[in-house]
């Protein structure tokens, strides 16, 4: 038979109607004469209710039944489930199919480890917020296919197979066995087929496509992951910005029922480096970051003594930290390669601390006027190479706020950073490299010498933050050969290197090819803090752990010696 109704379904409307229910057995109470029984789906539960005269013997925890009875009217009624009204007056039961004991319970807020609940992903799947997660991502999809198709984009495939190209992170490579000792890369984002697009007349495209990269992996980042991908010819990247704007309040308010009515704030890079620390900047709480040096020019303090190349990075907390939390927040300096955290604890007119004992009178007026102190504040101060001080001063900051509550977790905070570098310096390469993509435009003011002025050359480059994590970026695309030139010229690549890996990409572009610009979002981070998780993988159906395997399938894994023979590959 089939199911009339899902356990989500059925409400005070449906008293007295005869329905045929299907699920899994979630809890079942004996009480009296009487039995309740809990059965789930995805859509919700429903409360069965059983007398004596039904065999329950044979029935457990998560085996999948199908029952048959009447919609009645709950005594005690539990209004915090959609069928919180009614019950179900079962007059007939089917055992579907049996079940094991669970690892865990299927329930909401387990105490089981990860790595239980990740090898046994299908039953974590079962689990009422994962499965809302995984729907949310499926609404998520939704609405951005319709947003883009509203808009006119034309949603076109890009290959899984593709060439290994320098520039960027570690390529994923799978071993071709028809071209021996060649290799396919797969994709670490559709970058030059969605540019080739744009050539190719498809003048407003999107996809939402896998991509892979061999990196480090944090709570954010998974091996393989989702991007929202785009890309706009005869367009600049304030038409691009504006697009992506649009799509992501469009996101938050179906998603989070949540309307952004504002303009996305901007800011440069270098600003949110001076005030914040990072590029990515929580803007949820004020804590901004200042620069002291002006204030310790004459310092007997011996940590503010030799300042040549160095700046006194601070924050001040309006709270006096106790021991505890400043353990902490030197912890997290430390992490972030700085070995003192120095601070200074003003409370009723008496300075403490590493610092705040050694102030002067004339420094202690000068801190007070500087950060308009009044009473219980804690001053927290970094003496470092200025970058290196600004992102420990960065960790340091998002730490605090979450010591001090000052986090608003219902608040979705959005920011632009643009004016982002064009380079960055490789000290493991000894070099300049692109600091976003060799294919990215010098900004108006670095055109014309950001081949001898690498170090401050600007790029028309521009990063989406939603709550401290970018959760996107995008520029304008190079699309004169002079210029691209130039820029390879610039990172240190060859001719002979510039023909072997974008000889194709390059070559198209003597065909005809329209200014254009393009933007990528991260559809799993978006998801991630959307649904407000604690890490990325509980927003993938089926990911993989903190070490990259697959738990469940234990992939990667060993082959036969046959299949490596195949691909004439030997193992060290």
């Amino acid at each position: 038979m089939k199911r009339t109704h899902t356990c989500g379904q059925l409400t005070l409307k449906n008293v007295n109607q005869n329905v045929i229910l299907q699920g899994w057995v979630a809890k079942i109470r004996k009480m009296g004469a009487m039995t309740f029984v809990d059965l789930r789906d995805r859509y919700g539960i429903t409360q069965l209710v059983l007398d004596d005269s039904i065999n329950l013997e044979n029935i457990k925890s998560e085996y999948v039944i199908e029952v048959t009875g009447i919609v009645i009217e709950r005594k005690s009624k539990n209004l915090e489930i959609s069928t919180g009204e009614i019950e179900i007056k079962v007059s007939e039961i089917n055992l579907i199919n049996k079940s094991e004991l669970t690892p865990f319970e299927i329930k909401n807020n387990i105490d089981s480890q990860e790595e239980t609940r990740l090898t046994y992903r299908y039953l974590d799947l079962r689990r009422p917020e994962i499965q809302q997660k995984i729907i949310t991502r499926s609404k998520m999809n939704h609405v951005i296919r319709n947003f883009f198709i509203e808009n006119d984009f034309i949603e076109i495939e890009t290959p899984i197979f593709g060439k290994s190209t320098p520039e960027g992170a570690r390529d994923f490579l799978v071993p071709s066995r028809l071209n021996e000792n060649k290799f396919y890369a797969l994709p670490q984002s559709p970058q030059l087929y969605k540019q080739l697009f744009m050539i190719s007349g498809f003048d407003r495209y999107f996809q939402i496509v896998k991509c892979f990269r061999d990196e480090d992996l944090r709570i954010d980042r998974q091996p393989e992951f989702t991007q929202i991908d785009m890309e706009m010819a005869f367009a600049d990247k304030e038409d691009v910005m504006q697009i992506m704007e649009d799509l992501i309040k469009k996101v938050i308010l179906e998603i989070k029922r949540i309307e952004i009515k504002d303009s996305i704030q901007r800011i440069t890079w270098k600003e949110s480096i001076d005030k914040y620390g990072n590029d990515k900047p929580d803007l949820r709480f004020n804590l901004e970051i200042e620069t002291l040096n002006h204030l310790f020019k004459n310092t007997q303090i011996p940590l503010f003594s030799n300042l040549e190349n160095k700046a006194i990075r601070a924050i001040c907390v309006n709270s006096t930290l106790n021991k505890k939390e400043l353990e902490e927040l030197t912890q997290t300096a430390f992490q972030n390669s700085v070995n003192i955290l120095g601070f200074a604890k003003y409370d009723l007119n008496d300075w403490t601390g590493s610092i705040g004992s050694k102030l002067s009178e004339s420094e202690k007026k000068d801190l007070i006027k500087h950060f308009s102190i009044t009473n219980n504040s804690t001053i927290l101060f970094v003496v470092e190479e200025y970058f290196k001080a600004s992102q420990a001063m960065g960790a340091i900051r998002n730490h605090v706020a979450k010591l001090e509550n000052l986090i608003n977790n219902d608040e979705m905070k959005l920011l632009w950073v643009v004016d982002f570098p064009l380079f960055e310096f490789s000290e493991e390469e000894n070099r300049f490299v692109a600091a976003h993509h060799p294919f990215t435009m010098p900004s108006k003011s670095s055109l014309q010498n950001f081949e001898e002025e690498k170090a401050s050359a600007l790029a028309e480059a521009y990063d989406l933050v939603l709550n401290g994590f970018e959760i996107g970026g995008g520029s304008q695309r190079i699309t004169d050969p002079i210029i691209q030139q130039k820029m390879f010229d610039a990172i240190g690549l060859t001719q002979s290197q510039v023909e072997q890996n974008f000889g194709w990409f390059i070559n198209a572009y003597k065909y005809g090819a329209p200014n254009h610009a393009g933007c990528a979002l991260g559809l799993d981070r978006i998801c991630m803090i959307l649904t407000s998780s604690n890490n990325i993988r509980e927003v993938i159906a089926f990911p993989k752990n903190s070490s990259g395997v697959d738990s469940m399938t234990n992939a990667p894994d060993i082959v036969t010696q046959e299949q490596l023979d195949e691909l004439s590959i030997k193992l060290k």
